[in-house]
């Protein structure tokens, strides 16, 4: 049985509907030489349409993986099993906002956002400061990603299995969506 990941990634796209998310774009990308494939989904909480925050999901399936996990659907009618996480991807989520004029202190964002995220939901807080050919002109934006590690197999056979982890995101999204006007108006 081939591995129909483009059918699996809409079905994810589906599912981030049903936790409170707006699809805006997607990108899929093969590598022709080693046929690496990725996809890009750009998504926003439902209660943002208008901003200002961005999620960008981003994952990366090596083609080995794919193979190892043909091979197995082909040999028998039953799903895999991945006790020893053999089928596991990375998901990554990468929030942006606009520039920061009153930009929040990392560490007490560290813990508020680790408090969301939890363990299943790992999130590392960066901030970028710039400075434009004038020194009045500076620019302060946060980098904030997540990373999930998932099985393929739960993403093919178990969707529910992503519930928490699209549940954890939303927290983390609103969370955003609250503060920004505080860390993003000069007052």
């Amino acid at each position: 049985m081939p591995v129909d990941l483009a059918s699996t990634i809409t079905y994810l796209k589906d599912h981030a509907l049903e936790h409170g998310f707006h699809v805006h774009d997607e990108r899929h990308f093969i590598e022709t030489y080693t046929l690496r494939q990725s996809w890009e989904i750009d998504v926003h909480p439902a209660e943002a349409c208008s901003g200002p925050l961005d999620l960008h999901i981003a994952l990366d399936v090596d083609p080995r993986l794919l193979l190892k996990l043909e091979e197995a659907l082909s040999e028998s009618d039953e799903v895999p099993d991945d006790s020893d996480d053999a089928y596991e991807v990375t998901f990554l989520f990468n929030w942006s906002l606009p520039p920061l004029e009153n930009p929040p202190d990392l560490i007490m964002l560290s813990a508020d956002l680790g408090g969301i995220g939890g363990i299943d939901l790992p999130i590392e807080v960066s901030s970028v400061q710039s400075m434009g050919a004038l020194a009045s002109t500076q620019d302060q934006r946060l980098s904030v990603v997540g990373a999930a590690k998932r099985s393929l197999v739960d993403l093919m056979f178990r969707q529910d299995a992503f519930c928490e982890i699209l549940d954890r995101v939303h927290d983390v999204s609103m969370f955003f969506v609250e503060n920004a006007d505080r860390w993003t108006n000069d007052d």
